[in-house]
């Protein structure tokens, strides 16, 4: 019986076909998406004078490096009051959590404020980036907590993405297709809404954690 030739050969298997993003890994709050049309962000200021400035200076370019990337994708505004943003971006590492260490985090709260008239909620989100990392690594970590803080409350599962549960070996400073195709679609989703009776919001004034990642 003659051989089969190597064009006639069965193809090996393929890699199965990646998902174009990662929106069903994604969590919204019980009162829906945590979402923005135009985000106002404030960052925590760093020494200017001393040995402590050239540390605080550098870490102050690789956030603004990976804040840079987001603002290419979404209306950002930086101000100098912090009672004026929806993120508050903090340079400290982040506590211990059940025992693990991490570089970053960021936690979401919903405050009810009055807006003409009337009461809504609105996202809060403290960002906490360590300074104890060599400069790409800030800018990666930053990349990814700010992902969060914009509202994609999840993980990829692609370790080439900025959102990546488990990070690669190098790190990611820009986002990738996935990525800026799961923030589009989390921009077309509804934001947030005011609760049935039944899940009543935060009270006027108060904040409420919701949602925590690292």
């Amino acid at each position: 019986m003659p051989r089969p030739s190597p064009t006639e050969r069965t193809p090996p298997p393929t890699a199965p076909a990646v998902a174009s993003d990662y929106r069903h890994l994604l969590r919204p709050t019980p009162w829906g998406w945590p979402r923005r049309d135009h985000w106002c962000l404030w960052i925590e200021p760093g020494a200017i004078a001393g040995p402590a400035a050239r540390w605080d200076g550098r870490w102050r370019q690789a956030v603004q490096a990976a804040l840079n990337t987001w603002s290419a994708e979404l209306p950002i505004t930086l101000v100098d009051d912090p009672r004026q943003a929806q993120i508050q971006l903090l340079r400290r590492r982040p506590p211990l959590r059940g025992g693990r260490a991490s570089h970053g985090r960021a936690e979401l709260q919903l405050v009810a404020v009055l807006r003409q008239g009337s009461w809504q909620l609105e996202p809060e989100v403290l960002v906490s980036i360590s300074p104890g990392q060599r400069l790409e690594a800030t800018q990666a970590t930053a990349l990814h907590e700010l992902g969060h803080a914009f509202g994609i409350w999840g993980h990829s599962d692609v370790a080439g993405d900025a959102l990546a549960a488990i990070p690669g070996p190098v790190p990611v400073l820009e986002l990738s297709a996935r990525d800026r195709a799961t923030l589009g679609w989390l921009q077309s989703q509804p934001g947030l809404s005011q609760p049935p009776p039944a899940a009543p919001a935060p009270a006027a004034g108060s904040a409420q954690t919701v949602l925590r990642a690292d």
